[in-house]
């Protein structure tokens, strides 16, 4: 049965309020040779059980890494998840829509949002962190936009080439209408972003840098800040793999002012490509800058421990025109999962989850190097990193796909022509070294 909210005299009424005959005059803005003239090619309908055969069938179709062996990344990392945490976010305190305006009747999304806060800025090694941003892409374009805001005489925006290139697209996406300009930092030849090239550059309002970088490898982000201090301008770091600050020193050792990160790694699966969780975080200069929300923690006038939303820079809660709104409509039970993984696994934990990845990726490169593979960079990486491939390993990649279940690497080309041949791969605690062995014993 279908539910028509308006009644004809309720259609009606509305239709002379706007000055149309009918419905189908509110559409005459659209150009004819837009619009649908014939009805929907739509299939009979199907019973619930026949339906539920259909969707298997579909989904037979896809490919997922639990029967899988995945030796890619490039921002999606493949980890194992703790089975406490599926449990407990599946709950319905938790699994919810519900956006915590009222906090008399949201103190327990209030406090998750709140402790989420609170690790990701020890994490990060910054003063403030928010929740709800959709993915890395669109919390760096965020931490871009503040730049150029803070700094009415530049126009322009310093983004290293090995930030994700996904992620500089977004702040193409993000900042172009705006009149704002994208300035590529180049790379070198050790893989790291050219700072000598940066310090050559005027008219910028910030600098955009990556580390672990596309290629995996360690930039020296206290070079970009020295860089960032004598053009007197805001210095902005992101990353697409939270867990490498296990073991790497945090951005805030090094003086970022704004760090945009992924944290996909934080207990979400891979789920095809999404849902991620962007991270978010600053100094106390920016707190007022930053979008989202921002969670405290108050006293009630029982003086019992309460939650507040205390600072979020919509329009919904501030004049328009002083909003820095974000595309922040629900990320909490994503923000959530991270919270529950990161108390779960611990602070030893994400230090061995680190080291294993690590170690598991310099294990795959010796691995690939005795299989004929040429090492491109020499310097440190986190867990992937840039092999070139012998001749013929395009055939048996595409073999090892559809004879062995197993992905090996993601070919450069598309994003760097200038690296044809060129393979990122990846290593993460769920290889093992009998699957880095059997990789290599395939490929040679």
């Amino acid at each position: 049965m279908r539910y028509l909210p308006h009644t004809k005299e309720d259609i009606e009424s509305m239709l002379k309020v706007a000055g149309q005959e009918s419905l189908d005059d509110l559409f005459n803005c659209i150009p004819d040779d837009l619009k649908i003239t014939n009805s929907l090619d739509l299939p009979q309908s199907l019973s619930e059980w026949e339906l539920n055969v259909h969707m298997e069938e579909l989904a037979s179709l896809n490919i997922a890494c639990k029967s899988y062996k995945c030796f890619m990344g490039a921002g999606s990392y493949d980890h194992y998840i703790p089975a406490i945490i599926p449990y407990l976010i599946s709950r319905s305190e938790f699994m919810t829509a519900y956006t915590p305006y009222q906090p008399e009747v949201s103190q327990g999304t209030l406090q998750g949002i709140y402790e989420f806060q609170t690790m990701v800025t020890e994490l990060l090694g910054m003063d403030i962190a928010t929740a709800s941003h959709y993915d890395c892409g669109t919390a760096l374009a965020e931490a871009c936009l503040i730049a150029l805001r803070q700094n009415s005489k530049a126009n322009k925006i310093a983004v290293s080439a090995l930030t994700h290139p996904s992620h500089r697209q977004i702040i193409h996406t993000y900042i172009s209408p705006s009149g704002y300009e994208i300035v590529e930092i180049p790379y070198t030849k050790e893989g790291l972003t050219d700072v000598k090239a940066l310090e050559a550059m005027d008219d910028i309002a910030g600098i955009a840098v990556q580390s672990p970088n596309f290629f995996g490898n360690i930039e020296d982000l206290s070079a970009f800040k020295a860089v960032a201090d004598v053009k007197m301008i805001l210095f902005i770091t992101s990353f697409t793999e939270a867990l490498a600050f296990g073991l790497l020193k945090n951005p805030g050792s090094f003086g970022a002012d704004l760090v945009a990160g992924e944290g996909q790694s934080l207990g979400i699966a891979k789920s095809f490509g999404g849902p991620g969780l962007g991270l978010l975080a600053g100094t106390k200069k920016q707190m007022r800058n930053l979008p989202g929300r921002l969670i405290g923690k108050t006293k009630d006038a029982n003086g019992a421990d309460g939650f507040v939303l205390t600072l979020a820079t919509r329009e919904q809660h501030i004049r328009r025109e002083k909003a820095s709104s974000n595309i922040c409509s629900n990320n909490g039970l994503n923000a959530m999962t991270a919270a529950v993984y990161l108390a779960t696994v611990g602070k030893i934990g994400i230090r061995e989850i680190a080291r294993q990845n690590h170690d598991k990726a310099v294990y795959l490169k010796k691995s690939l190097e005795k299989a004929g593979f040429e090492s491109v960079f020499e310097t440190p990486f986190f867990n992937e990193f840039l092999m070139k491939a012998p001749a013929g390993f395009e055939q048996k990649r595409a073999a090892l796909i559809n004879d062995k279940c197993t992905f090996a690497g993601i070919c450069l080309d598309k994003f760097y022509p200038e690296l044809k041949h060129h393979y990122l791969f990846c290593a993460t605690e769920t290889i093992s070294k009998k699957d880095i062995d059997q990789l290599a014993k395939e490929v040679q």
